[in-house]
């Protein structure tokens, strides 16, 4: 019956932030630069909220916050696939080229309108991603310690020290023009001749 009665309110939901859209969004076209209005975010994180089951609301992180945690996390998040931290930057600050041209943007995790989820509706975003957004998918049907340990990550970014995201950035996934250019300039500085071949970019699987 509650299962009924909340489809029933994302239907509407649903129904209402699309003619909102229409009435206030079609003269401007579907560019993906314009920002979702105040009715496109209440529905949307209502339908989230609705549509997340008892049963993952009630789940509990399985690993502690310790120092090698947090640091597998990290490493995880800077190096994973080349897109986590190209969509929400290193400091989960959402500022990045791609973050800002989604539809909706990649938002700030640091944010209390973030901070404010439970560890288990964080953890079932990150495992099942957002539809109609580019928050995709992590998880699989597997035991999935690298979710929980982002769940960690995530609570750990007001905290997130200098050093910590200078670590990060080392660990993001180089381009093959970016590892060209350190190639020649470690052959400079060892008076060598640039071979003009450049490495693969390497990356953690999930």
């Amino acid at each position: 019956m509650k299962r009924g009665i909340a489809i029933l309110v994302i239907v509407l939901l649903v129904f209402a932030g699309a003619a909102w859209f229409w009435i206030t969004r079609m003269a401007g076209g579907f560019s993906a630069r314009a920002m979702p209005s105040v009715c496109e975010v209440v529905a949307a994180r209502t339908a989230r909220r609705l549509a997340t089951p008892s049963t993952a609301r009630n789940q509990n992180n399985p690993l502690s916050a310790t120092a090698e945690t947090l640091s597998d996390a990290r490493a995880h998040f800077a190096d994973h696939c080349a897109i986590c931290a190209i969509c929400h930057a290193n400091n989960d600050s959402g500022d990045t080229s791609i973050g800002q041209n989604l539809y909706p943007k990649a938002p700030d995790l640091r944010s209390p309108a973030t901070q404010t989820l439970s560890g288990s509706e964080l953890y079932y975003t990150i495992h099942n991603g957002i539809r109609l957004t580019g928050m995709p998918a992590w998880g699989t049907d597997e035991k999935d310690e690298d979710s929980w340990k982002l769940v960690l990550f995530v609570r750990h970014l007001p905290q997130l020290t200098p050093e910590e995201e200078n670590e990060m950035k080392r660990l993001n996934p180089k381009s093959p023009e970016e590892l060209k250019e350190e190639q020649e300039e470690e052959q400079f500085l060892n008076g060598t001749e640039p071979s003009g071949q450049a490495g693969k970019p390497t990356h953690h699987k999930h």
